[in-house]
């Protein structure tokens, strides 16, 4: 490039460099090359990162954030907890008793409020700025649950719905009965599940679960104006009301139908569904992984029924990582670039398709995507969304949701009115 016109400028090939020249030339940059590896060793680190995706799915998936996270001369040390309960008792212990992980997934919305209140999560607004973050993740909600006070302290990864029925058609056709095309078709199906000795619905026997399938239908059973009433506006009368009733009664029969399934982990009821012992599972678009590790066919193998096939819409719920603030410089920089990462779009994509979650960048084309992910998309696309009871609710009054829901279905005794008056009672008393 000419210094005083800015313009490339083609010159005649130089001849001046003799064998002796070029060896020296090439030790030099050997040299400069090596010295530049060692710089890059010496500034990389480990990054301890807690997590609670453990089953093959979810595994395979974080496995594609660690290779990305790695590739930067940096070292993702895996630091996966069974169970998300269990898990977050464990990162807020760590974090608040002084021994910080380098970063940690949590979900978005309020399970993060009292850590940054304490100052004890970094602030990613800067690179939030840098990388264009608020211009790039859609929904723009889903930034808004790593917002506080203006500030931004996570970076969102994916999109996860809870509002899923999962179904499987080898039981169905065992059963001899069509594949259902809506949860009042699903119920109706149950006895000739149980003749052909099926389990109609699987259910692992943890409250999380089971508030999950009550919470989705609770979003597709009546209209979502309720819903949102009552984990929106912690309206205790509307939670005691008749539109609330429906779907207590709904969850009777949901108790009826997973009455023979003892399974307790997540996955493991999504398998009964995968092997056909089961006839069908309400759980979220993470299930997905599952099938894909089983190497089922969406719309072949196994259907996907967003809204319980009754009101189709798409939770805006999903998984993000935080960071805890740190004093070590090269830690500090290893927690940016593990920030910035997680939204390229090739990490992304890679990690998504695994997860069975939909991206949060809305500029990305998943073309590999199955038939499942594109009713997600589509919904995403028209905009026919819910927000998330982790958005919504406090962690406490999500634990004493759960543990309503662990004591109903665990005991038939428990009727559907009585349950319903405990469950307005804990909305009456929710922040």
């Amino acid at each position: 490039m000419d210094a005083g016109t800015g313009r490339f400028v083609r010159h005649k090939p130089c001849y001046f460099f003799r064998e002796e020249n070029m060896k020296s030339i090439r030790m030099i940059l050997a040299g400069a090359t090596a010295l530049g590896l060692s710089m890059s060793v010496a500034n990389a680190t480990d990054l301890e990162v807690m997590h609670w995706w453990t089953s093959g799915g979810e595994a395979a998936a974080v496995a594609e954030f660690a290779k990305a996270f790695d590739a930067t001369g940096n070292h993702w040390v895996d630091a996966a907890i069974v169970g998300g309960e269990q898990a977050r008792a464990v990162m807020v212990s760590r974090i608040t008793g002084g021994d910080p992980m380098g970063a940690f997934q949590f979900n978005y919305g309020r399970q993060s409020e009292e850590l940054i209140e304490a100052g004890l999560l970094r602030d990613l607004t800067d690179i939030a700025k840098a990388e264009g973050w608020a211009d790039l993740v859609n929904p723009p909600s889903l930034l808004e649950g790593c917002t506080v006070d203006g500030r931004i302290y996570c970076a969102p990864v994916n999109i996860h719905s809870w509002q899923w029925l999962w179904l499987s058609h080898k039981a169905f056709a065992d059963a001899g009965v069509p594949v259902p095309a809506n949860w009042a078709d699903f119920a109706a199906a149950a006895p000739a599940l149980v003749a052909a000795d099926k389990i109609p619905l699987a259910m692992g026997q943890q409250g999380w679960q089971q508030s999950g399938a009550f919470n989705v239908m609770f979003a597709a059973l009546i209209p979502q104006e309720v819903f949102l009433a009552v984990y929106g506006d912690k309206n205790a009368e509307v939670a005691a009301g008749p539109e609330v009733a429906k779907v207590f009664e709904a969850a009777a029969t949901a108790r009826e139908m997973s009455a023979n399934s003892t399974v307790q982990n997540w996955n493991d009821a999504t398998n009964l569904v995968i092997t056909g012992k089961a006839g069908g599972q309400i759980m979220g678009d993470w299930a997905q992984g599952e099938f894909a590790v089983a190497e089922q066919v969406a719309g072949k193998d196994y259907s996907c029924l967003p809204g319980l096939g009754t009101t189709e819409v798409l939770g805006t719920g999903g998984d993000a990582f935080y960071f805890p603030v740190l004093k070590d410089e090269a830690q500090i920089a290893a927690q940016g670039e593990l920030a910035a990462l997680l939204l390229k779009p090739e990490t992304q994509v890679a990690f998504n398709l695994k997860k069975g979650s939909l991206p949060v960048r809305g500029d990305i084309d998943l073309a590999a995507a199955n038939d499942c992910m594109r009713k997600g998309l589509a919904l995403l696309a028209e905009g026919k969304l819910l927000p998330d009871t982790n958005q919504l609710l406090t962690p406490d009054t999500a634990n004493q949701i759960n543990t309503l829901f662990t004591e109903f279905f665990a005991d038939p005794s428990m009727t559907a009115q009585a349950a319903q008056e405990r469950f307005a009672g804990i909305i009456e008393n929710a922040e």
